[in-house]
């Protein structure tokens, strides 16, 4: 019984059930509700590790283009093993692999 006359005293207040109805409704029904945010949240964390990875990326393909641009000894592995360039006294064999082709 004296449960309940506390929490009458409580429903009886017009501040107190305003500010449970006021945080009951920011938690669950707002915009912004609780289960949003955390949804946000993860879906940021995942971006800032696709962030990382891919400046990572750029900082490798920016070093492969620096020595595509100053070493002519890998433009020429890259112009042979990418697009099957050959010197003129050359014969080319391109050979499948079957894990190649499964892919």
């Amino acid at each position: 019984m004296n449960r309940f006359s506390f929490l009458f005293k409580i429903l009886k207040n017009k501040y107190a059930v305003s500010l449970i109805v006021f945080i009951v409704w920011i938690l669950f029904f707002d915009r912004n509700d609780l289960f949003t945010q955390w949804d946000r949240k993860q879906e940021l964390q995942k971006l800032e590790t696709s962030t990382s990875f891919y400046e990572k990326e750029i900082a490798n393909t920016k070093k492969d283009l620096m020595d595509l641009n100053n070493k002519p000894a890998i433009l020429e592995k890259f112009a042979r093993e990418k697009f099957y360039l050959k010197r003129a006294n050359e014969d080319l064999f391109l050979i499948n692999d079957s894990a190649d082709q499964k892919n």
